[in-house]
């Protein structure tokens, strides 16, 4: 048993390193390609950043889904109604911005209870209920909008999408995050010698804490050289912490990954499959509501094409940082990072000024070329 464990967790580190070899590798091509080797700028990395938060925020409840052996095809489609649902809100019938932000995040979760709803207690095959959710959600947002574009000129509602903090600002959570990691390491540590399992070996830890440490720092330092940390990359930064604590130190995490890996084990071991398939298909409406925000505060406006394909990127991103269709596995920091890659592609190709059927081509079959790499594995072991 523990030798199947520690397999699994260094297969899991392995796809890691790998995917961030990957991204290396596409980050290096990309720069050197592009006129003027304007892609790791500072500035273009900021850009880059913002624009994979709306997939980010998504691909983090999307991974919690998939983990539980379930799929939500619909997430690009509420995140164009819940937007329109906030700019209506603040334009049409003059409400503030803190009845709009409430409002979509609402919208995000009783889509996500009735499709959850319809999942887990009706038996509907969650493929079959998203699918027909892609449609009418988005048939929604045309009805609601009249078909027409609504330009949102609050400000404070843009700024959620635009604007950036103070680089002092960004400092001083660059050093509460580095002490978190050291805090982190220490516990971890100390733990070992607590439970009787050896010797607390504290500066191993502690060195194994530089590497994260100095992303930190990097990271700060990248995005105060141009205009400081994004609005919308915190926000997905808070997303992919929250979703990492849900995942790894929680009941409810272990209960999903416990249902996607062998539902009829789990249901007969006493874990309520349908209530927490239900749960997890709400935290997914409320951040696709929080992505939703983000995105109509980038652009400025709601229309009834927003977020269209959004559900495929964060699906690939997903996959493409190891998470399984089949269900049972999957990390948030895969997701996240499958989803930087996802936007660095994105990112890189529209330097180039690549057509956009070819960019869909290549994403898709990146896409394919990832499923039937996680296809094969499975068959190997």
């Amino acid at each position: 048993m523990e030798e199947a464990k520690t397999s699994r967790i260094n297969a899991t580190a392995l796809r890691a390193y790998i995917m961030l070899a990957v991204l290396g590798l596409i980050w290096i091509y990309f720069h050197w390609a592009t006129p003027g080797n304007t892609f790791l700028t500072a500035r273009n990395l900021s850009n880059l950043m913002t624009q994979m938060s709306v997939t980010g925020i998504i691909a983090v409840g999307m991974l919690m889904v998939i983990v539980s052996g379930n799929i939500d095809l619909s997430v690009g489609s509420v995140v164009g109604f819940a937007g329109g649902i906030a700019a209506f809100l603040m334009t049409t019938w003059g409400f503030g911005l803190p009845v709009a932000i409430i409002a979509a995040i609402l919208v995000g979760v009783a889509v996500g209870v009735f499709q959850g709803s319809l999942t887990a207690y009706l038996n509907i095959p969650a493929f079959i209920v998203t699918l027909g959710g892609l449609l009418a959600w988005r048939g929604a947002v045309k009805w609601l909008l009249g078909g027409n574009t609504i330009p949102v000129a609050d400000e404070t509602f843009k700024a959620i999408g635009n604007a950036n903090i103070p680089a002092t600002v960004g400092w001083v959570l660059a050093g509460i995050a580095v002490l978190a990691v050291i805090y982190s390491a220490y516990r971890r540590a100390n733990s070992v010698q607590q439970y009787g399992l050896g010797e607390a070996n504290y500066k191993g830890e502690l060195l194994k804490a530089i590497i994260p440490a100095g992303a930190v720092i990097a990271f700060i330092a990248v995005m105060n050289a141009w205009q400081g940390v994004p609005v919308p990359v915190l926000i997905m930064l808070a997303v992919a912490l929250l979703g990492a604590f849900l995942t790894n130190s929680t009941v409810f995490g272990r209960y999903l990954y416990a249902i996607g890996g062998n539902p009829d084990a789990a249901r007969l071991s006493g874990i309520n499959d349908k209530r927490n398939i239900l749960k997890v298909y709400a935290l997914l409406g409320a951040l696709t509501g929080v992505a939703s925000l983000i995105f109509t505060a980038r652009v400025g406006s709601a229309a009834p094409d927003a977020g269209v394909l959004k559900e495929l990127d964060a699906i690939a991103a997903c996959v493409i940082g190891g998470a399984s269709l089949m269900g049972g596995r999957g990390t948030i920091f895969g997701a996240c990072l499958g989803a930087l890659i996802m936007a660095s592609l994105d990112n890189g190709m529209s330097l180039l000024n690549v057509r956009d059927f070819m960019q869909d081509i290549i994403k898709g079959s990146i896409l394919v070329a990832a499923v039937g790499l996680d296809m094969a594995g499975r068959k190997q072991t």
